[in-house]
This record gives structure tokens, sequence and C-alpha cells, in this order.
């Protein structure tokens, strides 16, 4: 697992350089755990919140970047995609597939490429805001620069 020193967010920084894009991490010293927290803190709306979360599809991981008011209806998605059953991933499988904690996972900056979907709900928002790899930061970003940098196929996840 590729390693800087100041962690994942170093790791999402690098990614986000690397793919053309400023640099856009904010970090909050209280903390944005939470969809409902991050969007408190920027003082934006709860639906242009880019929760990561990470599921489990035939051992291997998905990333589904789905708005921050929206619930995945996995079944929908897995019915979408032609697949098996899609679960949560426990939060030792997040850590091992992202090198990030749960609560805290962005959209980049993981040790290899994971299969990602966007939530199509996201596009009418100017402006996004996600993860970037720990508790206390997020990042900005448009939904075409996201689905750009993330190779994420965009699908109806709700």
């Amino acid at each position: 697992m590729e390693k800087y020193d100041g962690g994942p967010v170093a790791l999402v920084r690098s990614a986000l350089v690397r793919a053309g894009l400023d640099d856009t991490v904010r970090t909050f010293p209280s903390g944005v755990p939470t969809a409902a927290a991050a969007a408190e803190a920027l003082e934006c709306d709860l639906a242009a919140i880019t929760n990561s979360l990470i599921f489990e599809l035939s051992g291997e991981p998905l990333l589904i970047l789905a708005s921050g008011a929206a619930r995945v209806d996995t079944a929908l998605v897995a019915a979408q995609l032609g697949t098996g059953r899609i679960r949560r991933a426990s939060p030792a499988f997040v850590l091992e597939h992202t090198g990030q904690e749960v609560g805290g996972v962005a959209p980049v900056g993981h040790p290899k490429k994971i299969r990602t979907l966007l939530d199509e709900s996201l596009q009418p928002h100017e402006l996004l805001w996600a993860g970037a790899g720990d508790h206390n930061s997020m990042f900005s970003i448009t939904y075409t620069q996201l689905r750009s940098i993330t190779g994420a196929l965009e699908l109806q996840v709700r």
C-alpha cells in the first residue's frame, strides 16, 4: 500500500493534483464524520455531500458515491448491474481496500482502483463536497470532475 507522510489526506491531495484539479481539501478541527455534520460545517445542502460508501460484491470492494440525502438501495443497484447481492462492508474490509476509516472514506486516494458507481442525483449540484480521507477533512469537486477522476459509472442508486 502506498503511503505518504500525512496519511490518507495526503494521498487524496496527491490524487487531485495528479488529475489536474485544484487541492480544495478543507480541514475542520471539530470533525465532519457524517454527511449532516459536513453539510452544517460547510453551510451547504445535505444533498450536495457525497458519501463514499464501500460495499462488498463477490468478495471485491464496490464504491458507491451517493448523495448525503440518499439511502442506497442495494437491491436496485444489483439489479441494474446484473450481479448478486451487494452487502455493506465491514470497517476492516473498508480499511483494507481504501486505507481509510469508515466515516472518512474519500472517492480517491486508495491503494488500488476500486469499481465505482456515481449517484445520478448528485448531478444537479454545482459543487459537491466529499470526504478527504479522514474524519476531519472534505474537498470540493464538480460532478463532471468526480466522474472523471474516479472513472465511475453513473447510476440510479435509490
